[in-house]
């Protein structure tokens, strides 16, 4: 029983050790794009951490969120305002 402590107690370290850092990581990427593949990335660390705590529902939760849909609505953002500013400068030139 104790090894079995053991083992869980040393995988919730290293699964709060990998959210911090990628939580660190997505935090200081200054690019949107790379931000939210980060952002994906944090989201499956949170995933795992959540099914090491036997919290399976709010893993799936964190899956479905986290890592694909929250990433996804960024990447289509940053595309229509890319899109957006440079329909906008070519109407500039056309003046």
């Amino acid at each position: 029983m104790n090894g079995s402590y053991a083992t869980s107690e040393y995988l919730i370290a290293v699964c709060v050790l990998l959210v911090t850092v990628t939580a660190t990581v997505a935090a200081l990427t200054p690019e949107p794009v790379r931000q939210a593949l980060v952002l994906a990335m944090l989201g499956t660390a949170l995933t795992l951490l959540f099914t090491v705590l036997q919290a399976p529902d709010v893993a799936l939760s964190q899956l479905g969120v986290g890592a694909a849909v929250t990433p996804l609505l960024i990447m289509l953002t940053v595309r229509r305002v890319r899109r957006s500013s440079t329909q906008q400068r070519d109407r500039e030139r056309q003046r």
